[in-house]
């Protein structure tokens, strides 16, 4: 090593230093509300996704075990199901998030008041 390696309290006191710089140059990000095309984008994405994995897999069954079109047709069924299960679930967390950018646009609304 150099003979000139900076000691390990300095860097941590060196560290502590940068990262109170770090806090007070960037204040926390606001929660916003999502906007209508990430929603959009969002809820056909995991609806999509979720019928086309489901489909995917029953032609692949379909085609290991000779079956067609069964498999293809139940588990393209079983996809579209899941697929409404995740937009249920992705409309809960908008809405939460909607929620949380509502109370942090009333509490900045108090502290200007």
């Amino acid at each position: 090593m150099s003979d000139h390696a900076p000691e390990p309290d300095d860097l941590r006191a060196l560290d502590d230093r940068i990262d109170a710089l770090r806090r007070q140059e960037s204040p926390p990000a606001k929660p916003q509300a999502p906007t209508s095309g990430e929603v959009a984008i969002r809820f056909a994405t995991e609806l999509l996704s979720a019928v086309l994995v489901g489909a995917a897999i029953g032609w692949g069954l379909d085609w290991l075990f000779h079956t067609r079109p069964i498999l293809t047709v139940v588990f393209f069924i079983a996809g579209a199901g899941a697929g409404i299960i995740n937009v249920n679930r992705a409309s809960k967390d908008i809405t939460e998030r909607t929620a949380a950018a509502a109370r942090a646009a009333e509490a900045e609304e108090e502290k200007e008041h």
